[in-house]
């Protein structure tokens, strides 16, 4: 027997109605949905294949270390000209990227001291699934994950498993 849980999640929906829960909302966890409080993720756009990120649901806006970041013009666009760092502290990556500004806006960093960032938006993949999401590029020299997934590139798809790591193979 295969259980629809599109149909489960209609039918409990109508029996809280029935007993008066009008504003219930339901989110059905499957397991495919599980990540672990850091997975490697990649930023197909930029052209990094497998990056680290810490799982950061205190935060409402992921980040990505840079280096280098300036603000040009480019064909009357504004856009971002940075350095990303990835990689193993013993083999150190560097890729220069370039991506469209969407935004500049003030942050606070993980110290509570406020700070103007640059704001990108890139595809970033979580094992098999893919989603553009917001990314400010920040400094984040002498922080163990390079990247930062915040509340809005996870929220609705997963529920994060703070036990555990690494619960998404990149594909």
């Amino acid at each position: 027997m295969t259980l629809d849980l599109k149909q489960v999640e209609i039918n409990f929906h109508h029996f809280l109605c029935k007993i008066g829960c009008f504003n219930t909302r339901i989110i059905l966890v499957q397991e495919h949905n599980h990540i672990g409080w850091r997975e490697w993720v990649s930023l197909p756009e930029l052209g990094i294949s497998r990056i680290k990120a810490k799982i950061d649901t205190g935060a409402r806006t992921s980040a990505l270390d840079v280096s280098e970041c300036e603000v040009v013009k480019v064909d009357g666009r504004k856009m971002a000209r940075f350095t990303v760092k990835y990689g193993s502290p013993r083999k150190p990556k560097k890729k220069s990227c370039i991506a469209e500004v969407v935004d500049e806006r003030w942050v606070t960093d993980s110290g509570g001291h406020p700070e103007e960032r640059v704001v990108i938006t890139t595809e970033i993949r979580i094992g098999a699934n893919k989603k553009r999401v917001e990314v400010t590029l920040a400094k984040r020299q002498g922080m163990k994950f390079r990247m930062l997934l915040g509340r809005s590139a996870i929220s609705d798809e997963y529920l994060v498993d703070a036990k555990s790591s690494y619960l998404r193979p990149l594909g």
